[in-house]
Formats: structure tokens, sequence, C-alpha cells
């Protein structure tokens, strides 16, 4: 907390010496599979958490993005180990599984905390579609995938609308 109070006291002196208000966060990157066990613990302090999917997907299958296309996922592809480039397209069963955990821990222990991701992911429709499935706020994403991630992110909402919908 300490360093908390800290950063708290920086961020009203820029504020005060500036005479411009800003709205701030202060939060993490999640980007290693303990940092999602232990969310809930981290919220304490964090008032956001941003996924970050790239290096999540590297440190939750265990091999370095690089090697990996370089040398054998397209090997995985070919022969079906794996559907699609988890570098491209999310692991719901265990990258994605993590980030559900992570995200209900931290809601869990504060209830305001913005959820997102950053990194390629947020610009592929199946990812941003999962990201609404269990509650995320925000997806982000390079400059040209944008236009994608906000179509696949309507999309999302109109199929939750529907399905709702469709329960009355």
């Amino acid at each position: 907390m300490f360093v908390h109070q800290q950063l708290v006291t920086i961020a009203e002196q820029i504020v005060g010496e500036s005479g411009v208000a800003v709205r701030y966060l202060f939060g993490t990157m999640i980007e290693i599979p303990r940092a999602c066990l232990v969310a809930d613990q981290i919220a304490e302090i964090a008032e956001f958490f941003s996924f970050g999917t790239n290096d999540l997907t590297q440190t939750v299958f265990g091999f370095s993005r690089d090697d990996a296309q370089a040398k054998f996922l397209h090997r995985y592809l070919e022969k079906g180990i794996l559907k699609d480039d988890p570098f491209q397209v999310l692991d719901r069963a265990g990258v994605g599984k993590m980030m559900e955990m992570g995200a209900k821990l931290g809601k869990k222990m504060r209830s305001d905390l913005e959820v997102g991701i950053c990194g390629e992911h947020g610009g592929d429709p199946s990812s941003v579609e999962f990201c609404h499935e269990i509650g995320l706020d925000y997806v982000s994403c390079s400059p040209f995938r944008v236009p994608i991630a906000r179509l696949a992110a309507a999309q999302a909402r109109l199929k939750e609308k529907m399905a709702t919908t469709k329960d009355v």
C-alpha cells in the first residue's frame, strides 16, 4: 500500500502543477500464470488489469513465440495437434481459463476493476467474443485491427442479447 500511496501523491502533484485534471487508474499487466492465480491479491491495489495475451500464451504453453512459429508450430497445426495458432487465436482452454480465473478473482476483490487485454488477440473476432463472454471490459489491438475488433465486439454483444431474448 505504501507504493500505491506514493504514486497517488505524485499523480496529484503533477495534476496540481499542470492545472489539468486527468482521470487515471493504477493497474498492471497480467502476463504470467501466477498473476492470474493471485489476481485477488493484486486487485487489492490495482484498479485495472490488462492481460498481455502474447506473453501469457508463451508462459502457459511454455514456448517462445519466435521459436514456435519459426520451427514447429506449423507442424502442430498440420497434424491437428492445435486447431489454431495460439498467438493468433486465443487458446480458450488454457490461456482463456487463466484469464477467466484472473478476472473473476480480481473482480471478486474489487467490483469496479477494469479488465481487458492487449495484443494481437484483441483484433481476432473469436478472441474478442471470448473476452466478452468472460466479462472483460475492453480489448486493445494494433490500429489496423481496430475495425475488426469493434465489429467483433458488436457481434458478441448482439449474440448475447439474442440469447437473452430467446430465454424470456
